[in-house]
């Protein structure tokens, strides 16, 4: 059954990616506001490595909108949309590798998760995906696609199905917001 609390992060959920996608600092407030809300909706439904990823999404969006505001030299943001280099990617993959059974093995052992790896998993890459979208590397879009596919499987299992909807959405707004950024990228440079 659908909350109250579910259904507002759903919404919120909806709009903070629309104003990244835009690149609109407004969607940090936004981000802020919807996780504090699946904080809850998580945590109530067992899948502690979402519930404290969102406590983490708090963290991270407060120096996301401050790196987003911040202005250079010229009184212009300092951050431009920009791609990974392959040390990037070395970093990104060692990251996932190491967070991923890390935070598994953390569940399992001090929690009653019932889904350890595979709440850990999308948890691991959404704590990548997100610093990745606060310095504008336009590959935030490809992990915020892995995290969403997997999330709507890990939803549906635990049957938080506004929440699965919402993922699935998610995911084709990454695809949306990599295409964006393309047209944005190109344009700038």
């Amino acid at each position: 059954m659908m909350s109250p609390t579910e259904i507002a992060g759903f919404a919120l959920g909806l709009v903070m990616v629309v104003c990244s996608i835009r690149e609109l600092h407004w969607s940090w407030p936004l981000a802020i506001i919807s996780s504090l809300l699946y904080f809850f909706v998580f945590k109530d439904s067992l899948l502690y490595g979402e519930a404290a990823l969102q406590l983490v999404f708090v963290a991270l969006a407060l120096w996301g909108w401050w790196q987003w505001l911040r202005p250079g030299d010229d009184a212009q943001p300092t951050l431009l949309i920009q791609r990974l280099s392959r040390r990037g990617w070395a970093w990104v993959a060692l990251a996932s590798l190491t967070l991923w059974p890390a935070l598994a093995l953390l569940l399992q052992h001090f929690t009653d998760s019932d889904v350890a790896w595979g709440d850990a998993l999308p948890t691991a890459l959404s704590l990548v995906g997100q610093v990745l979208l606060g310095r504008k590397f336009i590959e935030n879009w490809l992990v915020w696609l892995v995290v969403n596919l997997i999330s709507v499987a890990l939803f549906a299992y635990k049957g938080l199905w506004l929440t699965c909807l919402l993922y699935g959405l998610f995911a084709l707004m990454s695809v949306w917001g990599w295409r964006a950024w393309q047209v944005r990228m190109k344009a700038s440079s």
